[in-house]
């Protein structure tokens, strides 16, 4: 989400940014080519007014300075002139010792020119006859405030444009997050359901989210049905099989077989074996066909149950303790972990002597739960060989290696590590290590 917002904001921002510099420069390009013109008119009536002071006088032309405008002649006053015959010309008083370039055609001149004082000139010339005799007056006037108001306005645009920008980008990230505040809910809700909080997601939601709720929850249904279907499948097969195996195995140990004995402990050991093979395999499919997180292990509540149901099977007196942190849930399916601690407890209290002990710790990657007792242990170099990948049931140790295949498979399914360990108590320590998710 966070990403969302930044990238909406990062693409508004520079949006109106370019489209707030083309505007303001289009804006003050389109202002100085009518304030241009305007002048332009300006500058046209001056040369005209030059031309109409132009008097005969006894040497010839004179320039009578009465209808001159005041401005040309103060000094740099910003307003100069220059009047070029064939063999002479005239310029302004206002220019002092200065020179104002005659333009090479007629007309409002695309350049600023340069003035005196560092000014910017709007120069404009127009050729004429008067009195039998062609020249050329060139009127210019200083252009330079008015381009140092443009700065200023581009410097006060900026500021203002970055202001409204600014408010802009506040009002659509809270907009943006507003409108992104359901997506949010149903994120979390879904991170509910992972946890098995919940076993739907909420149906009122804003009408664009409806279809994709209603898909969701309709494939929440049907899972949890087929699963329902295929776990019920698969309990009534362990059923109907037992009762033919239990069978087998009575027929095998009949008197009528006694004459074959190595007949009878070939057939009793094979059904062991099938029957063996059958929970395990059994118990794999329910592992693999899980596609919906049941309720979570609640520590506090789960394991005083587990710690008493199992002082009551194995009532000699042992010292049965656990350790976990206040209010840890683990974010696995309840009915798996118990399967899988009642096993690791279970086989702990049949070779432990005197103490067997649960601990459960939670780090930032994940969660190591130990089960330890002091009884006479595995040795080293066969404990690869108990949890081997490919080995059987009935070629594992016994004791210890007595459910470990269920739990293994728990394990692998939930992409955790079993490790066979000393322990501190003297006998065996069976560490597993699950990951967050």
């Amino acid at each position: 989400m966070r990403s969302i917002q930044r990238r909406l904001s990062l693409g508004l921002a520079g949006a109106l940014l370019l489209v707030g510099l083309m505007l303001a420069q289009a804006s003050l390009w389109v202002f100085d080519r009518g304030l241009r013109a305007y002048l332009e008119e300006d500058l046209r009536d001056e040369a005209q007014g030059l031309l109409a002071a132009l008097v005969r006088g006894p040497a010839g032309l004179q320039l009578d300075e009465r209808r001159l405008d005041p401005s040309f002649q103060r000094q740099f006053s910003g307003h100069y002139f220059r009047i070029d015959f064939a063999d002479r010309s005239w310029r302004s008083r206002s220019l002092w010792d200065r020179e104002l370039l005659k333009p090479h055609g007629p007309g409002m001149q695309a350049e600023l020119g340069d003035g005196p004082q560092g000014q910017r000139l709007l120069v404009y010339r127009a050729d004429y006859r008067r009195y039998g005799e062609d020249l050329s007056i060139s009127v210019g006037q200083d252009y330079e405030p008015v381009l140092q108001s443009f700065r200023r306005m581009q410097w006060l645009g900026l500021g203002m444009g970055g202001a409204a920008l600014l408010l802009i980008l506040v009002a659509q990230r809270y907009t943006v997050r507003r409108a992104l505040r359901p997506l949010e809910q149903v994120r979390r809700q879904i991170a509910q359901l992972q946890q098995g909080q919940r076993s739907e997601l909420d149906a009122e939601v804003p009408e664009e989210l409806e279809p994709l709720v209603a898909q969701i929850n309709h494939l929440l249904a049907h899972t949890e049905d087929t699963l329902k279907r295929s776990r019920n499948a698969l309990g009534n097969l362990g059923h109907a099989l037992k009762t033919p195996l239990a069978v087998l195995i009575s027929l095998a140990g009949r008197d009528e077989l006694a004459a074959y004995p190595a007949l009878r402990a070939s057939l009793r050991e094979q059904l062991t074996q099938i029957e063996q093979r059958l929970s395990r395999e059994l118990g794999r499919a329910r592992l693999a066909g899980e596609a919906l997180p049941g309720a979570r292990f609640d520590c506090a509540q789960e394991l005083p149950g587990l710690f008493a149901t199992l002082a009551m099977i194995h009532d000699r007196g042992l010292d049965l303790d656990w350790q976990a942190p206040a209010g840890l849930v683990l974010p696995r399916d309840r009915e798996d972990l118990l399967e899988l601690l009642g096993n690791l407890l279970d086989n702990a209290c049949k070779w432990a002597e005197r103490r067997v002990r649960l601990s459960i710790e939670e780090g930032a990657a994940g969660y190591l739960l130990c089960v330890d007792d002091d009884g006479p242990g595995i040795d080293a170099e066969r404990r690869e060989a108990v949890l081997g990948r490919g080995t059987r049931l009935d070629e594992q140790v016994a004791g210890h290696g007595l459910g470990l295949g269920i739990v293994r498979d728990i394990v692998e399914a939930w992409d955790g590590r079993i490790e066979l360990q000393d322990s501190p108590l003297g006998g065996l320590r069976v560490a597993v290590s699950l990951q967050k998710r």
